[in-house]
């Protein structure tokens, strides 16, 4: 991965506001809920998990019957990496950019933009270094990780995650689960 970023805090675009960090490990997402958000199917979520491309922070499989969970994050960088594979970079490129992704901190991804002309992939934090890599007249694409943040931070928000602590299932805020709802007030 490349980086010509600077590591100043001036994103292209600006931050939203959220009452709760989503980054916190203290909410899990199983792999059907982790796929829903990400837009992938449930064997390349299988694949991704076992060849380390994105392994689930929250709890790993440990033999047979255990659940995967994945964190918000891991939601996220699956998402980034269904992006990539759909326009074509090569995996070897997208493990590259998801270790470095991996090392980088909430609000650095929220201010990332990751561009690439297929061949390799570059960070960029601010519109300038955006402009400076479109110079070079060649084609380019890039994903804006803070819009990726936001778009699975909705689709999380209709899907149900998993307390880690306590095991917990949180329902999400989907008005059309009727059924959830009921099962929620009768444990109540």
């Amino acid at each position: 991965m490349r980086s010509s970023g600077d590591g100043t805090a001036n994103g292209p675009y600006p931050l939203h506001g959220r009452t709760s960090d989503p980054t916190t490990d203290t909410v899990g997402y199983r792999g059907p809920t982790a796929c829903a958000a990400a837009g992938i199917t449930y064997r390349q979520l299988d694949y991704w998990a076992r060849t380390g491309l994105v392994e689930p922070s929250v709890r790993p499989a440990k033999g047979s019957g255990t659940q995967r969970l994945y964190s918000f994050r891991d939601v996220v960088f699956l998402k980034i990496v269904k992006r990539f594979l759909d326009t074509g970079v090569a995996l070897q490129n997208i493990r590259t950019a998801v270790q470095h992704l991996s090392d980088r901190g909430a609000d650095d991804l929220e201010r990332m933009t990751l561009m690439s002309d297929g061949a390799t992939v570059y960070e960029c934090s601010s519109p300038d270094e955006v402009v400076n890599l479109l110079q070079g007249g060649q084609g380019i694409f890039g994903i804006a990780v803070g819009v990726v943040w936001r778009d699975v931070e909705m689709a999380l928000s209709q899907l149900h995650g998993e307390r880690v602590d306590t095991g917990e299932t949180l329902i999400g805020h989907n008005p059309a689960d009727e059924l959830a709802r009921r099962r929620r007030d009768r444990a109540v």
